[in-house]
């Protein structure tokens, strides 16, 4: 089967096919893993002998169409593609290309991903060609050794080059930084410089106890309020009403005219808000990325050719989406989410 092939792109302008949870949350944001495996091995993300699933257990590229193209019927306006790292997806690029006609045809506001960038030069002028218009890129710090003790393997110099090809692409570049207890003062700073020098916005992230790890928690989570009170000493930050429709809170830099976003799932959670629920690369949908309850979409997927299934699990899915998180960081208390943000897709 042709990726897209079969699938229809059904108008919502009723209102009467949209996904509300039962707080009245309109679900409009659907994150897509292709793929659990990553071409690094980040400490705060992932251990350094990682398991990964059988490439038989994963959803096919066409299944992955199917599903992202049932969620777009049903309402969804944003689709993210993540990982794992998405681009070591063999043949991504055609899931790239088929689910771009939901762009052309309006019932899509937005098909973007998120990477570590090495591998961007490669993809960049492809996924701008797909329709993609932004990109978000994970970088921590711009010191190459403290990157690649970070990734454990990853090149700094790959990456730079992958985030200047997207630009020379005219794809919009965001960054994410995940605040880390391991970083000083002025290497936030410095990432702010690099970024904003370069008309990038950039947001930081804290960590989440998501899946095991060789250290805990506990000692790499920095609460964002001390970052924030770090950056303001060095400049005017101006709270902004902007959104690009995830849970970050910016603020615009008054010497630099560049923004900054604040991700706090640990100390302020976005939970009221949330729009979002988020497929792994096997097809178990989570309704809460810091929950456990989640619903198989693969067996639906492969019992019938129609997606009156599909439908059906996805309406149970969302029907149990949580009012919120329940993400705890404390010495000596395991993660209550067993799985690495890796295998859930960020």
């Amino acid at each position: 089967m042709r990726i897209g092939q079969g699938s229809a792109v059904l108008s919502t302008a009723g209102g009467d096919v949209g996904l509300v949870d039962s707080l009245g949350r309109a679900i409009n944001y659907l994150r897509v893993s292709v793929t659990d495996r990553c071409d690094f091995r980040c400490t705060y993300c992932m251990s350094e002998a990682m398991t990964f699933l059988p490439k038989r257990d994963l959803l096919s590229l066409e299944e992955i169409d199917r599903l992202c193209s049932a969620f777009v019927a049903r309402g969804t306006r944003k689709l993210r593609i993540t990982g794992g790292e998405p681009l070591v997806r063999n043949g991504v690029m055609k899931l790239f290309r088929s689910l771009s006609r939901h762009l052309a045809g309006g019932a899509l506001d937005e098909l973007t991903l998120t990477t570590n960038g090495a591998l961007l030069s490669r993809y960049a002028a492809e996924l701008a060609d797909c329709g993609v218009k932004r990109v978000n890129v994970s970088l921590d710090t711009i010191d190459p050794q403290k990157f690649h003790k970070i990734t454990r393997r990853g090149n700094l110099a790959n990456v730079l080059d992958g985030i200047s090809a997207a630009q020379a692409a005219g794809l919009s570049v965001k960054i994410n930084a995940v605040a880390l207890t391991c970083f000083e003062e002025n290497e936030f700073r410095a990432l702010v410089e690099w970024a904003h020098g370069r008309g990038i916005d950039i947001s930081f992230i804290e960590v989440m106890p998501l899946g095991e790890l060789e250290e805990q928690r506990i000692d790499q989570y920095l609460p964002l309020d001390r970052v924030r009170v770090q950056l303001a000493a060095r400049w005017t930050l101006d709270d902004i009403n902007f959104s690009t429709g995830g849970p970050a809170r910016y603020v615009r830099v008054r010497e630099t005219g560049g923004r900054i976003g604040f991700i706090t799932p640990m100390t302020h959670n976005f939970c009221d808000s949330c729009n979002r629920v988020r497929v792994t690369c096997r097809g178990l949908l989570y309704m809460c990325l810091g929950q456990n309850d989640s619903v198989d979409l693969r067996a639906p997927l492969r019992a019938s050719p129609d997606d009156a299934l599909l439908d059906a699990a996805i309406d149970l899915a969302i029907a149990r989406k949580p009012k919120g998180h329940d993400f705890i960081i404390e010495r000596a208390v395991a993660p209550v989410v067993g799985r690495h943000m890796s295998a859930t897709g960020g």
